[in-house]
Parts: structure tokens; sequence; C-alpha cells
């Protein structure tokens, strides 16, 4: 066990100290093969319940630990509380690591921390707001702003939803076919050859492109986007939307902001065999005069807070603040009024995000409105539960899958 909190640590080193996001640190950090899986849901469940672990260390310590001897214990407290595992084998090893780390002089402090731990049930804060951030892990900013938007039973709803079943789209053969004869527990999903799965391990057909994995609200986004003869995804990596709708348009412009991004979607297209996909390096928040004009569609799946999708990313409530959200409002309406110059007269342009929050949804295509009189909306629908707002459709992860928005529009003339 030792070596398997020791491999832990180290990958949440990099998230907690060095901001990577887990999935890179878990893809980046020599890890002892058989523990992966174990390692995996550690890391996984200690960042889903951060604000939680953090919240039991302050009540039971006088002091703040220091980082290292933090991570330590959020990895011990887990397995006991959240994995049931026996906890005198758990606080010996969490014991061991510290020593490991050169922090011998704190050990007796992290024994006796995580006996107590162990033996007491220590209860929410009363206050409800507090509750649910402790509880859901979420800062307190957005939990005040779900429940302003959804109220307080909603909001609970909306927080508690935890990740659903592996969503695959087969872009070759009969998918339901495919998982039939290998005795997969599967359901369909609304859009084509979509399928959620329970318990799918990756095979090498998804190196040979037969399948890829797609959220649900991903592909619901997709379904909503209209077909024809050229689009400009602007915001497009990693790349599952650009290959997606390359089934229904001649060709795909996927820009990206930063270079090794970019190389994430000729990866993806790469991998399945998808050779009308034109990957360019841009900001697309800053004019670039050859696409002026040149789209039937564009898609602006803008940057955003990432809430609607913390279930399977619980990295992305980390050091979130207010001002962040701020911050995003501005670049996603830079990015949508950039973009509308290159939608052609009567073409579309359709704005997304993996957010429940009107302020990066509604509000900024009624922005638009205001100020592109040029534009107008159009109505949308989806196989796929969803709520109506005025300028779109939201997806909400309790009923949906997924926290996603999408607003669609023409440019007249």
């Amino acid at each position: 066990m030792l070596t398997l909190f020791y491999d832990c640590y180290c990958v949440l080193n990099k998230v907690y100290s060095e901001k990577a996001y887990l999935k890179q640190a878990l893809a980046d950090t020599p890890v002892e093969e058989k523990n992966r899986p174990i390692i995996v849901k550690t890391c996984y469940g200690v960042l889903d319940n951060d604000a939680a672990l953090g919240y039991y260390i302050s009540v039971l310590s006088p002091k703040n630990p220091k980082a290292a001897v933090r991570t330590v214990l959020k990895i011990a407290m887990y397995h006991i509380k959240y994995l049931k595992k026996h906890p005198y084998a758990v606080i010996d090893n969490a014991v061991e690591l510290v020593k490991k780390l050169g922090k011998g002089g704190v050990s007796g402090y992290v024994n006796a921390l995580l006996r107590r731990f162990s033996e007491k049930e220590i209860p929410l804060p009363q206050d409800n707001i507090k509750r649910l951030c402790v509880r859901y892990s979420f800062p307190e900013f957005a939990v005040r702003r779900l429940i302003g938007e959804y109220g307080e039973s909603r909001a609970e709803s909306i927080l508690s939803a935890q990740g659903g079943d592996t969503t695959l789209v087969f872009y070759e053969g009969d998918g339901e076919e495919y998982l039939s004869s290998r005795r997969a527990e599967f359901k369909k999903t609304p859009f084509e050859n979509t399928f959620t799965v329970k318990n799918f391990l990756r095979n090498e057909d998804y190196d040979r492109g037969i399948y890829t994995y797609q959220s649900v609200g991903s592909a619901a986004i997709c379904a909503a986007v209209e077909g024809g003869e050229k689009l400009l995804d602007a915001c497009a990596a990693p790349g599952g939307k650009s290959v997606n709708l390359s089934r229904r348009f001649q060709k795909i412009v996927a820009c990206e902001l930063h270079e090794h991004r970019a190389k994430l979607i000729e990866s993806y297209a790469r991998r399945m065999g998808v050779d009308n996909v034109e990957v360019v390096v841009s900001d697309s928040s800053k004019r670039t005069e050859r696409f002026v004009g040149a789209f039937d569609a564009v898609l602006c799946d803008v940057p955003c807070s990432g809430f609607g999708v913390a279930f399977e990313n619980p990295d992305i409530k980390l050091n979130k603040e207010e001002r962040n959200l701020a911050e995003l409002v501005a670049l996603q309406r830079s990015i949508l009024q950039n973009c509308a110059a290159y939608v052609k007269n009567g073409g579309f342009l359709y704005y997304s995000t993996c957010s429940f929050f009107g302020e990066e949804n509604s509000e900024n295509v009624e922005d638009f409105l205001k100020r592109n009189e040029d534009f107008e909306l159009c109505a949308l629908s989806s196989p796929l539960a969803h709520e109506k707002k005025s300028c779109g459709l939201q997806f909400l992860p309790d009923s949906s899958g997924g926290g996603f928005f999408i607003a669609k529009l023409k440019k007249k003339g």
C-alpha cells in the first residue's frame, strides 16, 4: 500500500502544487501498472471530495499542515471514509509515506489526526451554503449562483450528480452489434451510433478508430449543428466535436490557440481516419482576414468555467474564484463577436459551453444579439432532456448526464 500511496501522492502533488490537469498528471507520472485502476480512482476521489477532506482536516487540526502533509492526509482520509479501508493499515502507510517524503517529524501528528478521524463522525456545517460547499466540494460563489438560478432543491440535485457510464461513438460498423457480440451492458442514446456502456475497457479498436469516447452532452451539441459545406470549429481542442462533425461537412477548419493542443486535434483526426479536418493554430478572439465570410457554419465552443462537467473533471473545482468567471465571460463575448464575421450570409453561428450558469450562456447570447442586428435567434430542439432558456437549450447533469448549453443564430441575408 505504501507504493500505492506514494504514486497517488506524486500525481496529486502535480495537480495541487504545479496546477497540472489531473488527466495529464496521470499520463505523465510513472506508476506501478498493477495499481493504476486504484490510483486513478483515488486521485479522482480525493479531488472530487477535496473541500470535504480539507474541512475534516480543519476540524481536527489546530494548525494548517503544509502542502505535502495535507495531500497525504487527504489520500488516507479518502481511503478510510470513502473506500472503507481498514484504518490501521491506512494510517500506518500514511505515516510511512511522510517519513519517505523526508517529513518524519510530523509522523506523530499524522498518526494522531488520522486516528481521531477514523474514530469519530464529523458533522457537516449547519449553514446550508457551507454544507453544500463541503459536501460537494464546490466553491461558495458557484453554489450561491446555482441556488440563485435553480433554487436550493434543484441546485443540490445538480451538485450531487455523479459521472454516468462511458459514452462511445462508433465511426465504423454497427455499434449495437459490436457491443452485443462482446456481451457489454449498454443503452442506446438518441444520437447516431452512440451508446452508454457500463464497465467498458478500452481495447485495440479504439486505436484503430472503430470508436471513440465522447460525452452524451457533446454528442447533443454536435447533433444540433446543421450540416453543410464548410465549418469553422473556433475552439476545437481536443478535437472530438470537429471529428464528429466531419461526417456532416465537406471541410472542417479546427482552430486552437496553443500549438501543443492543436497537435491533439491532429492526433485525434488521424486516429479516427478523418482527412477533411484542417488544424490551424489561431486565436479565435482576434480577426483572421481569410476567414471572413468563408463559412456556412461557425461553432464557438468557448472556454468556460467547466462546472457542468466537474463530475468528470474534479480538478476544475480547484482554485476557482468569482473573478475568474468575469474574465471568462469577457473572453467568451470576444470570441463570439469576432467569429460572427466568419459566417456567410444565411449561414449559422453556434455558441456552446459546458457550464450551467446563465452568465456564461443565455446572457452572452442576449448581449450579442443586442449588438448584432444582422443575426437572429433560431429555434432548437434536442431528444436529450433539456431546459429551454431565453436563447438556447440548457442540459443539466442530473437529467442529461452533463451541464451543457447550445444556441443557434442565423446571419440574415
